[in-house]
Order: structure tokens, then sequence, then C-alpha cells
């Protein structure tokens, strides 16, 4: 595998991904999706959207604000408690995760622990600062992690609101809505895909962790008393997703929560972590949430959050069944393990990205032989494929070094545009893995395309 470093030059080299603000020397733990990262990004959330919400008949799609009413998050506990424990070195004034400096040190898992524990931990190991080596630290405290901001044309206390660090509070307070307007009966779920934004103590590895990023979330609701076979049920689910978007078994793994470390509203959490250069690291959570969302809802509120039975009578508070990710992680995953650098049968070697034709950016690319003779015969066939597909059209240097600019970014299929073509109305279309060749008539290169992209 690629490390970090070398994968953050090929984003930046291909136009998958740029620093943040570059002319302006950057602003740190920001970043750009350039026209391959950006196409990349909505490939990962239209097959998501397709296989959690268009082929499930259960689940339906919510889009809410990020801006919310602060009773919001005075209810779901965030204005009190979303904090992170923060230690800073007296001497170099570093500041890092507790949980994160412990585990670094000796592999311990201190999630879920307090700072008078954390505290001693780290005093009994004598565990000194990672970026000076002194043992000179200040007492650990909580990090707020919620963005601040202001509504309105005044900036006082009365204006001031919170940038949602979640989405699943969108799909709380919206439950009884899309509940009554869907119609739908209990299991069913709501899915939410948007913007979410915390202030972390220590961002970084690239776009593994940032201050912003989007989130693809699913509450799912079902009867109290089978939340633990459906927190089963989506883990697996998940899994199954992700092998079949072309990440290997090998390198995904779950780590379940020991029951110390479950966050108070869960009775059972899991990660599907995935080995990134660095080892294996969160890619998506799974939690039960139980009924905490919606009675904290329900008692700030004062709207009642039962759900009456049709069938039965019975009312309840629903549980909530949650597998939550990143897109910008996914993003990562499949950049790592699809680039590779492969050495033909000649000696000579290509750089390939190997990922699902589903999620690659350009799903073909046409090539005309000669820019000067079948330019216009290219661009037909271009503007043909390009109602149906992301397509690139290159005419420049040899047709050997544009299948290799094409091998680079994970472009699956290239259409080749020959002199033959002007008399046999027929092209040449290349694979990408194998690089194997067929002559096609350009009416069945859509159909032959269609059939090798799908999810």
């Amino acid at each position: 595998m690629f490390t970090v470093e070398e994968l953050v030059q090929y984003a930046k080299n291909t136009g998958y991904i740029y620093q943040g603000s570059e002319i302006y020397g950057g602003l740190a733990n920001t970043w750009d999706y350039g026209p391959l990262g950006s196409l990349l990004k909505l490939n990962i959330k239209k097959a998501w959207r397709q296989k959690f919400i268009q082929e499930r008949i259960d689940n339906v799609l919510l889009d809410g604000p990020i801006l919310l009413n602060n009773k919001v998050w005075e209810a779901s506990g965030h204005v009190a408690g979303f904090s992170d424990p923060l230690i800073e070195c007296k001497k170099c004034n570093q500041r890092f995760r507790v949980d994160k400096l412990i585990h670094d040190f000796d592999g311990t898992d201190s999630d879920g622990w307090s700072l008078e524990k954390l505290e001693k931990y780290v005093n009994d190991h004598k565990i000194k600062c990672p970026s000076c080596g002194a043992f000179e630290w200040n007492e650990i405290r909580a990090f707020h992690l919620m963005f601040q901001t202001y509504q309105g044309a005044v900036l006082d206390k009365a204006n001031q609101v919170y940038l949602r660090p979640e989405n699943a509070q969108n799909v709380f307070v919206s439950y009884k809505n899309v509940l009554r307007s869907s119609r739908k009966k209990i299991p069913f779920g709501i899915a939410h895909i948007g913007k979410a934004f915390r202030n972390e103590i220590t961002p970084g590895n690239f776009i593994f962790r940032t201050r912003e990023f989007e989130q693809m979330e699913l509450e799912f609701f079902v009867k109290p008393g089978t939340e633990i076979e459906w927190f089963k049920y989506w883990k697996q689910f998940a899994m199954d997703w992700l092998v079949s978007l072309g990440l290997s078994k090998d390198n995904l793994r779950f780590d379940d929560h020991k029951p110390e470390a479950l966050s108070h509203y869960s009775n059972a959490t899991t990660d599907i972590q995935y080995r990134y250069p660095w080892g294996f690291d969160e890619l998506w959570g799974i939690a039960s949430r139980t009924d905490f969302d919606l009675t904290q809802h329900q008692n700030h509120s004062g709207e009642i959050m039962e759900y009456l039975d049709p069938e039965t009578n019975e009312k309840y508070i629903p549980y909530c069944v949650e597998p939550s990710v990143g897109v910008e992680r996914l993003v990562f995953a499949f950049l790592a393990e699809g680039l590779s650098i492969e050495t033909l049968a000649d000696g000579t070697t290509r750089d390939v990205l190997r990922i699902h034709p589903a999620l690659a950016p350009y799903k073909v690319a046409v090539l005309p032989l000669s820019r000067r003779d079948l330019s216009s015969k290219a661009e037909e066939v271009y503007h043909l494929l390009s109602k149906h597909f992301d397509a690139v059209y290159d005419e420049t240097q040899n047709i050997g070094r544009r299948y290799r600019r094409q091998d680079q970014i994970g472009t699956p299929y290239a259409v080749t545009i020959d002199y033959d073509t002007l008399e046999d109305n027929m092209v040449t279309v290349r694979e990408r893995d194998t690089m194997a060749q067929v002559r096609l008539p350009i009416s069945e290169v859509v159909d032959y395309i269609s059939e090798r992209i799908k999810f």
C-alpha cells in the first residue's frame, strides 16, 4: 500500500484532491475535491443511496438543514457533553487528545474513561510529549467539539447557533413528520446525507479526520427488543456493501466496543475498520442507540414520540439502529485500495487505479488516433456516450500515453477512433484492468459499457 504522503501527491497530480486555499498557503485540514474527486464523491453517494434507500422497501430519504434550533443540541446532550479529553504540553504548547496519546503509547483503549482516570494513567506511565519529549503536562480538560456561529445581524448570545456535529438529530426531530407523510410502518429507516462539522483537537492523516466532512447515515427504527437482531443485520449489510465495491476482506474487520466503552445512549456499537496506510482505523460506525434520542426530544419538546402499532394497538417509543459512514473516509479507502504499480510483460510499468467501474469518475475515455483527421468523428462519439456516462475526451500525445493516463485515474473503458471508423462506423473498446480490446459498432458501445459498470 502507498504511504499517506504518496497518496496525497497522487491525488493532487491527478485532480482528485487539492490542498484548500493553496495559493494563500492553505488552511490546515481543508481540502478541495477536484474534477475527479468531485465525481468520485458523487458516485459513492449514489452507490450508497441505491443500496440503502432505492433498493429498500423500508427506507426513505431526508435532507435537513445544517443549522438547527439550539434546543435540539441541548436535548441530545451535545451542548453539555460533546467533548474530547485535551492535554497540553507545558514546554512546547502542543495539544493532544488524551485517548489517542495513550493508545499511541501502548495500545490501550481508553475510550469512555473519566478525566481523572486518564490523568492518573498518563502520570503513572510517565507518558511524554510526542512532539518535544517532555513530561510536563497541564491538567486534562474537556474540549468542546461544536463550532459556534451566529444567525442574524446581531452578534450576541441570543443569536448564537451551532453547526451540526452529526446528521442524526435532523432525522430524530423530523421523525414524526416523515412517519406520518410516508405512511411507513416500523421497522423502517430514514436516511440522511449531508455535511457535519467538528472542531477536532488533532485532525490529520489527509482526509481521514477533518473538521468539515460529509456523513451518510441511516436511522432505522425498530420495536424494542428487536434492536440487537437489527444491529447485527445492518452490521453485516454494511460490510457486504463495502466488499461488493472492491474493498478486500483482508483489509476490513469488525471492532466491537466493550461495554465500558459504549456511549451513554448505546447498548451495542461496532466499528468497521479499514487497513489504512498507518494500520486499522475506523471507517464505519454501527450503533444501537436504543430509544435515547426520541425520548430526549419527547422530554424536552413535549411532543409525543410514541408509535402506535396498527396491528396490535401497542404503544412504544421505537429503538434506533444507526449505520453511519463518512464519505471522505470511503474516498480514502477506495483510493488506497485501488492504486497500484503494475509490471507488464515487456518489463515496463503502469500506474493503475483498479476502482469499481461504478465508482470511477469517468466511465469512458474517447481517444481519436489523429487530432487532425479524426476529431470530428471522435467528438460525435463523445457526445453520444456523454448522454449516458461521465466521459472524458483526450486527443494529445500518442495513444499509449493516453491509455496510461486513463489507467492512472481509474477510467474503466477507453474508446479509440481510428481511420477505419470513418469507413465501418466501428471503434475499439479497451478495458482498463486486462487491457483487452474489442472491436464494436458505435451503436453497441453504450449497451456494452452499461452492462459492465453496474453496482
